[in-house]
């Protein structure tokens, strides 16, 4: 692919939903990025895995820092809550977490059997995937999530999550806007291409090479404040108008960006060629 040229950010999110690391250097597993979404926030009185698909319960973690060291033999992961950093795993952190949320949890690592998150479907109907056969715009639903087969991540579906410097682009002309921050999308990698590769495609870039699965379905958390990035009223719509694409052996759905598995895992770095 000779338009594709390098990796230009590689994001980690040690708690789903959490804010993310912008790293120089990553390893990546059978599972995706090393510490890559191995930890959540799981809801005491249900059960139910925290994400921020349901903003009015979860939308706050997108706020929750993280800095995980995992350059000894034990990693550690400190989160910043409210400018307080706690280690998680301790009862300091859940306690901590379950104020600044406003209900009781705990951080895990522990992926749930059948694990479960509510989520609350965008307001624009061509955000709804059709495979909700019986969901409505703004409907508020419970649906399963995890996949056990990635090393027990809290991921919702691929290894690596990718967008393109292209993609945004065009989005942003389709926004009436110079750009539109990557980190609305929470991708792992964010690669100087000038679209987005296709499904079965791989790329090699070092000695890691991925394979292309699906486009990635979206949600509402695109639209929400991330960190320094206000809330975007207006970018669902787009993406309903604009992005509705097939999604193989599901339906259509409103995408942006693709999902990816690891075909040989390595180590990246920031600025590796892509090809």
């Amino acid at each position: 692919m000779t338009d594709v040229q390098s990796i230009v950010t590689i994001y980690r999110y040690p708690v789903k939903s959490a804010q993310g690391e912008d790293l120089e250097v990553a390893d990546v597993e059978p599972g995706g990025l090393r510490g890559d979404r191995t930890w959540a926030c799981l809801d005491d009185l249900d059960g139910t895995v925290g994400s921020a698909k349901h903003p009015r319960r979860w939308g706050r973690l997108l706020d929750v820092g993280t800095n995980l060291r995992d350059d000894a033999d034990e990693p550690e992961l400190m989160v910043r809550v409210a400018g307080r950093d706690v280690r998680a795993g301790t009862a300091e952190a859940d306690t901590v977490l379950s104020s600044y949320l406003g209900r009781p949890v705990r951080l895990s690592r522990e992926l749930p059997s059948e694990a479960k998150l509510h989520r609350q479907l965008p307001d624009e109907a061509g955000m709804v995937p059709e495979w909700m056969h019986d969901a409505r715009p703004g409907q508020e639903t419970v649906t399963a999530t995890g996949n056990a087969q990635l090393d027990g991540r809290f991921v919702d579906f691929g290894a690596i999550h990718i967008v393109t410097t292209g993609a945004l682009s065009l989005l942003g002309q389709q926004l009436g806007r110079t750009a539109v921050a990557a980190g609305r999308f929470r991708p792992n990698l964010v690669i100087d291409a000038a679209h987005d590769p296709e499904p079965g495609q791989e790329l090699h870039m070092g000695d890691v090479v991925l394979r292309v699965m699906v486009p990635t379905p979206r949600c509402v958390v695109p639209a929400l404040g991330h960190g320094q990035l206000p809330a975007d009223r207006l970018l669902l719509g787009v993406l309903a108008r604009h992005h509705r694409v097939s999604v193989p052996g599901l339906g259509r759905a409103a995408c942006f960006g693709i999902y990816a598995e690891v075909v040989r895992p390595g180590r990246l770095r920031l600025g590796e060629p892509v090809r």
